[in-house]
Formats: C-alpha cells, sequence, structure tokens
C-alpha cells in the first residue's frame, strides 16, 4: 500500500512500509495464528438484554485496600470470555496472555497483596456473557470487569449488568464501531472504523472503483459494512448480508460474481469464509479478495485449496511489534506456548496489568475508586513506563495516577472520551498460501 493510501485521510498516518527480508519477523507475529478474528460477536444479533441491568447498583466488593499491611488477601477482579463457542480460539489465546500478566504483577504484587482473576465463559453468545457478568460482579461481587471478546457480548453485559454501577468494564477483543457510542464501556482493541477506512483506501489504491461486499448478518459485520460504503468513493455492485453457520453460501458466490464487481470483500467469520473460497474455487470465478480481520486465520489456510486466496489482502489489528516490550512479551510467549502471539492476545495481557495498576493507584478496592484511576494510569501526562514493575514503582514511590503513563505491549492506551485506545492496523497480503505483512498504520 502506498503513502497515497494514508493521504486520502487524516485519522491515521503510515508508520511504516517494509520489504523483502524484513517481512518474515513482522508478519509471524500474527500469521501463526488460529484465531485470526477480531472480537466479532459470534451471536444472532439481538442485544441479549433481558430487561434488568443485574445489579442493584452496588459492585458488591470489599473496600479495604490493603493500604496498611493489614490485608494479605489477593484482589479478585472477574473476565469473562469466549472459552467455547465459536469465539474460543479468541479465549485461548487470551487466557494465555492473561497468565503471563498475571505472572508478571504477582511477581511485584500490588500493596504486598496478589492479584487473582475469576474467569467466566460466555460460550461466545450475548446471553452467556450476561449470565456470566451477573456471577461475576452479583456474587463474587468483583469491581473490575475484563470482557468480552465479541461485541455483541461486550455490550450485551454493559446495558444488563454494568451500567448504572460503579463496576469498571474493559473489554479485551471488540471491534465493534457501536461501542464507541457507550463511553462507559472501555475497551483496549481499536474500533472497527479505522479498519474500514483503510480498506476502503486500500482497495481503491489498486486500482478498483467497483466493489461487491458481503457480511455476516449481526452488528459487527453491519457496523464494518456501513463504515466501509460510507468512505467508499466508487461503486458498490453487491451488498447484501448472509447469516453465520449455514452449510453453503453458493447463492451469495453466485451474486457476487454476477455483480461484474472484480473486488470482493468479506466481513465474516473465518468457518463461514472458509465455506465460501472453497465454493469460488469449485465454481471457477476469479476476483481480488479483501477481507476484515476475522477472516484471517491459519484455519483458513487449512482449510483451502492452495493458491485459492493468493494475493488477498486483510486489514487487521497489530501490535507495535517493533518495541522493546513487545519484543519482550513476544519472546515470553514463544517461550511458555511455543509460538507467537497474536495481537488479541496483547489486548487481554494489557487488561490485566492496566487493573494491576488502576487498583494500586486507587484510594480503596472499590469500582468508584477504580473509575477514577482506570484511565489516567495509562494517560499521556505521566511518565512512560513499559512494564507493570517500572509503572508499579512509580506508584510505590508517591506518585498518583497522573504521574505514571503505561505504555502497553499493544501499544499506547491513551481511552479518549469514549472509552476507545489509539491503535495499531496491519495489512496483510496472502503469498505462497501465507499471511505476510506488507504495512503498518497508526489510526
Amino acid at each position: 500500500m502506498s503513502r497515497d493510501i494514508m493521504d486520502q485521510t487524516d485519522r491515521r498516518t503510515l508508520l511504516k512500509l517494509t520489504g523483502g527480508a524484513g517481512l518474515v519477523g513482522l508478519a509471524g507475529c500474527l500469521s501463526t495464528t488460529d484465531d485470526g478474528g477480531d472480537g466479532s460477536d459470534g451471536s444472532d444479533g439481538d442485544d441479549g438484554a433481558d430487561g434488568s441491568d443485574g445489579s442493584d447498583g452496588e459492585n458488591g466488593s470489599d473496600t479495604d485496600d490493603g493500604s496498611d499491611g493489614g490485608d494479605t488477601d489477593a484482589y479478585e477482579i472477574g473476565m469473562v470470555d469466549s472459552l467455547t463457542g465459536s469465539l474460543s480460539a479468541f479465549g485461548e489465546r487470551n487466557q494465555r496472555g492473561v497468565d503471563l500478566a498475571l505472572q508478571r504483577v504477582n511477581e511485584v504484587g500490588i500493596d504486598g497483596r496478589e492479584l487473582d482473576l475469576i474467569v467466566e465463559d460466555s460460550e461466545s453468545e450475548n446471553q452467556g456473557g450476561i449470565a456470566a457478568a451477573q456471577k461475576l460482579v452479583n456474587q463474587d461481587g468483583v469491581p473490575f470487569l475484563i470482557g468480552a471478546v465479541g461485541s455483541g457480548v461486550s455490550l450485551a453485559i454493559y446495558e444488563s449488568v454494568v451500567e448504572d454501577t460503579d463496576v469498571v468494564q474493559l473489554s479485551q477483543n471488540s471491534t465493534g464501531l457501536n461501542l464507541t457510542d457507550f463511553p462507559g464501556l472501555l475497551r483496549m482493541s481499536p474500533s472497527g472504523r479505522s479498519q474500514s477506512l483503510a480498506l476502503s483506501n486500500l482497495i481503491a489504491d489498486d486500482g478498483y472503483d467497483e466493489v461487491a461486499i458481503t457480511y455476516v448478518n449481526n452488528d459487527y459485520g453491519q457496523s464494518l459494512t456501513d463504515a466501509f460504503v460510507e468512505a467508499w468513493d466508487g461503486d458498490i455492485a453487491y451488498n447484501n448480508p448472509h447469516d453465520q453457520e449455514q452449510q453453503s453460501y453458493s447463492g451469495v458466490i453466485s451474486e457476487m460474481n454476477s455483480s461484474g464487481a472484480d473486488a470482493w470483500l468479506f466481513i465474516t467469520y473465518q468457518a463461514e469464509f472458509t465455506t465460501m473460497v472453497n465454493e469460488v474455487f469449485s465454481s471457477g470465478y476469479e476476483a481480488q479478495f479483501y477481507g476484515a480481520d476475522s477472516v484471517q486465520g491459519d484455519g483458513v489456510l487449512e482449510n483451502v485449496p492452495e493458491g485459492s486466496i493468493e494475493g488477498m489482502k486483510v486489514v487487521v489489528p497489530s501490535a507495535p511489534v517493533e518495541e522493546e516490550n513487545y519484543q519482550t512479551f513476544a519472546a515470553d510467549f514463544e517461550s511458555e506456548y511455543g509460538q507467537q502471539p497474536t495481537s488479541w492476545a496483547a489486548y487481554a495481557y494489557d487488561c490485566v496489568i492496566n487493573a494491576a495498576l488502576s487498583i494500586q493507584a486507587a484510594d480503596e478496592f472499590t469500582g468508584a475508586a477504580l473509575q477514577e484511576t482506570v484511565r489516567r494510569v495509562s494517560g499521556p501526562e505521566g511518565e512512560e513506563a513499559t512494564s507493570f514493575e517500572a509503572a508499579s514503582q512509580i506508584l510505590a514511590d508517591g506518585g498518583g495516577p497522573d504521574d505514571v503513563d503505561y505504555q502497553g505491549v499493544s501499544g499506547p492506551i491513551d481511552f479518549d472520551e469514549n472509552g476507545d485506545p489509539v491503535g495499531f492496523l496491519q495489512v496483510l497480503e496472502v503469498q505462497d498460501h501465507a499471511y505476510e505483512g506488507i504495512n503498518f498504520i497508526e489510526g
């Protein structure tokens, strides 16, 4: 992708254009993934609300901050993750990132106490997420909740359980655009809007003025597609949704082919995209493929014919892989698990570190107190720190939440007024049946 792509919008800037030997090491940080998606909601699109907020407005946590040394019990926070269901590949990687973060926190401690994380399964569904969050907030009394993977699940939790309470909710993997409308719902991964803008510029820069789009029929697919259409200056030859978990998408593929567009954009999940690719291949159709991040993953490469997606380009959230703190994290991850982390694991790691620093900086271990520190411990006003140990030391030396600026392994964590962070994106291209990184974007 050329610099002209980025010049078309002031929302993001080109970080670097890699080439030759530099691609191998960079691509490995994302190409060895089995999840590859972007925090899509994996649900049927309803909001999952049960008509109640699931809380009486109190977070039920103890109010002893342990600063007097009289309490050595661990601080307990909660996490709703996709341990089963359609987004479970995310959950597996998330838990590995979480485990590494807990190791780093508990090597140092928080005012002499450890951090414990109670993890509940959303089953990758709205209702499962609500039930998990209700258990964590109402029974376990956690004042800080990490969750969830799916955008729809995160929003369902917020509206049904967290909203109108003091509980802090910080999503690890949700990128749906509509989360921006809920500033009380924080997220570590960037909004998908920048992804849609980047795709629009990428396709135009490749010389196409007409595109056919199919998207998964839920909030994630609809919101990213709407943002793409808004940014796209060319013609839309085809723009229709598809349902999840269908045995065949031959009708969709046939209509895309009949549209006459040479560029096809897929905003869906790995399983659905894999079915589509196999049907395109067997039908002998040809087009230039583009995709949002949720279509990318080793599971796709393993289940489609070699050459069937050669040259496809995908825009995915990325960590700043050349930064020293990321490289340390990646080396630790590979040493522990025998593979490189994805950006999703990096987001989960940073959620835990951010929570730990919020707890240390707060006057007491309550949701109300953590609401006052959660944004500030990674804000740009403080002294930069690239590890929990360094950031914790600033606080231990008498610094307050505004005196520390934790720089995450997933990038700077400067939450804006909508609870969204600055994010990094990477453009991947399928070359010889493998994902290779060709660009980085900040935005």
